[in-house]
């Protein structure tokens, strides 16, 4: 039944659009169109035998423009626009329905059903269209819950600790429609952005990759169901990519990465700004190219504030996913810690996407409601160094039973508890001078020639699962050495930072006085995701390191097809 709220709010809009005779949605008829054929399809499913308890409809309509180039020719520029339909139907009750799996309850999923819609707000053909997933994903839904009271039977399983999915309060919330948003693009003027940041990789003849990247696009969310939740949501990105990669002699693959997020374009940077980046990141390749390669190496560490960002999105922000603390294949890291120290007690960790911005910067895990039609809600996850609860979806867990607004996937897939924006604070705050000290102090104690500078890094991945290693590995793109004799700091390469997380957690000292913003899309069950780390600089006693694997290549044989009046005329134009 619809909460006084929600009623009040649709009788307003009927009243309304009879009186004045206008769409107070903006011309955009689609979430009406989805809403009537929901509750006539519920209606209908309702008088057989098996009925479902919930359904829902979600569309992602996507438009976008994207141009590349590289060494100064565009790749492509194109723009696409795409609607996605994701169709979930649940039957049996929120204790207990389809998406069940006994052999695995955290592996739980529902039935669904998807595909594409028309672009067209036709009424008929997009009915169409959601008549046949919703029946065929009815079917699919009574096949799998058929067979899950058999196996129920014959267990003699019937008490259940947790529901399979939780009672959420019903919400309305209609953004107004975008226009032609990707139209009023001057398109022409992004393909030469482009052209111009990535010619200028070619006045470096052993730079073997250097591109430029624009995207911008409109993500226009529907979600209705037969709770009565009704959601329309406008997410606006553009996002801008330099990439350049030099190779070595010994065969490493050496890539350089920097990237800009805003909601609007007008936001990202200027070409004075980025071409500066793009002098300063071949320099830093030339650097790379004839660095030394460190070897394996335990001992301390410092992780600059952008690097720790991705640190703890990957050793932490994964295992406080709520779904994984019920899978009996998940290696439930932290499941049993809840109230127990994870960190130095002047560490918070919460997560965060009402916020939409952090000390002036756009922030790209930022929604108004989750994929599952659940208001975002900011999470305290770690307070004063000790856990205090996940991130969770509709998917209930034991002691958590409903959702804090973190159900989320990628178009056409189905939401499970994933991360937002993550930021790590603490009260005891240290300039970098004073971690450097406090990593020679233990460099010292360790009796270590030197303690390592993690500056930045392009991202990591983690493994979870009960079967695998538990374990992460970053991937830095720079690294120093820092000598305890005093001599400068020396750039090095082809490292990879692993190790296993309540190992790593146990061994976080201090945190820096400045923190940085890493804005990435994070690969998981669901699909990819936006998400944002936000964290200061990290002093860590003891880290590991291994070597990098290398490319399977050998040096160029043939110089490169660049004439030597062009690099000529690039390095004139720098000066």
């Amino acid at each position: 039944m619809q909460n006084i709220r929600t009623r009040i709010f649709s009788t307003s809009i009927i009243l309304l659009t009879f009186l004045f005779g206008f769409d107070l949605y903006g011309q955009d008829k689609l979430a009406d169109i989805l809403e009537e054929e929901l509750n006539r399809e519920m209606t209908a499913l309702s008088k057989e035998k098996t009925p479902p308890y919930f359904m829902s409809y979600s569309v992602n309509d996507q438009s976008v423009f994207g141009t590349n180039a590289m060494f100064g020719n565009l790749l492509n520029s194109s723009e696409d626009r795409v609607r996605t339909l994701r169709v979930a139907v649940r039957i049996g009750d929120y204790k207990l329905d389809n998406t069940h799996k006994l052999d695995d309850p955290g592996g739980a999923y529902a039935t669904p059903g998807g595909g594409y819609l028309p672009l067209d707000d036709e009424p008929l053909a997009i009915k169409q269209v959601l008549w046949n997933e919703t029946n065929m994903a009815y079917i699919d839904a009574m096949d799998v819950y058929s067979d899950l009271i058999i196996k129920m039977e014959s267990k003699n399983d019937e008490d259940k600790e947790v529901d399979d999915f939780s009672e959420e309060e019903p919400e309305v919330y209609i953004d107004p429609a975008p226009g032609d948003f990707i139209g009023n693009l001057d398109k022409e003027e992004l393909d030469e952005k482009v052209r111009k940041y990535s010619e200028v990789f070619l006045k470096e003849k052993d730079i073997v990759f250097g591109i430029a990247g624009i995207n911008v696009g409109i993500e226009r969310k529907y979600f209705v169901s037969t709770e009565g939740t009704k959601i329309v949501e406008n997410r606006y990105n553009a996002n801008l990519v330099i990439t350049g990669m030099i190779r070595s002699e010994d065969g490493l693959e050496l890539p350089l990465n920097k990237t800009w997020f805003a909601y609007d374009l007008k936001d990202l940077p200027d070409d004075e700004t980025v071409l500066k980046e793009v002098d300063a990141m071949i320099d830093k390749l030339i650097a790379l190219r004839d660095a030394p390669i460190v070897e394996p190496y335990e001992g301390p560490a410092i992780l600059s504030a952008g690097s720790a960002g991705v640190f703890f999105h990957e050793i932490f922000g994964h295992r406080v996913e709520g779904q994984r603390q019920k899978s009996e294949s998940d290696g439930q890291t932290f499941t049993k810690k809840i109230g127990e120290k994870l960190l130095p007690k002047s560490f918070n960790i919460v997560f965060d996407p009402t916020t939409s911005r952090y000390q002036g910067t756009d922030l790209n895990g930022y929604y108004k409601y989750d994929d599952e039609g659940v208001k975002a809600q900011k999470v305290d996850i770690v307070e004063n160094g000790i856990l205090k609860g996940f991130l969770m979806s509709r998917c209930p867990i034991e002691g958590f039973p409903k959702s804090n607004g973190h159900g989320r996937g990628q178009a056409g897939m189905e939401p499970v508890a994933r991360q937002s924006n993550l930021i790590v604070e603490s009260s005891k705050m240290y300039s970098m001078d004073e971690l450097r000290k406090m990593l020679i102090k233990e460099c010292e104690k360790q009796d270590k020639e030197f303690g390592l500078l993690f500056k930045e890094v392009v991202g990591g991945f983690t493994l979870t699962g009960r079967y695998m290693p538990n374990a992460f590995n970053i991937m830095p793109t720079e690294v120093y050495r820092i000598f305890v004799d005093g001599r400068p700091d020396e750039l090095v390469k082809g490292v990879d930072l692993i190790g296993t997380p309540l190992a790593m957690f146990s061994k976080i000292e201090a945190a820096g006085d400045k923190a940085a913003i890493f804005t990435g899309t994070c690969g998981a069950e669901s699909g990819a995701v936006p998400v944002t780390a936000i964290s200061p600089a990290l002093f860590i006693s003891q880290i590991e390191i291994q070597k990098r694997q290398k490319a399977e290549s050998v040096p160029p044989i043939l110089t490169m097809p660049v004439s030597q009046q062009l690099i000529h005329k690039l390095k004139n134009q720098e000066n």
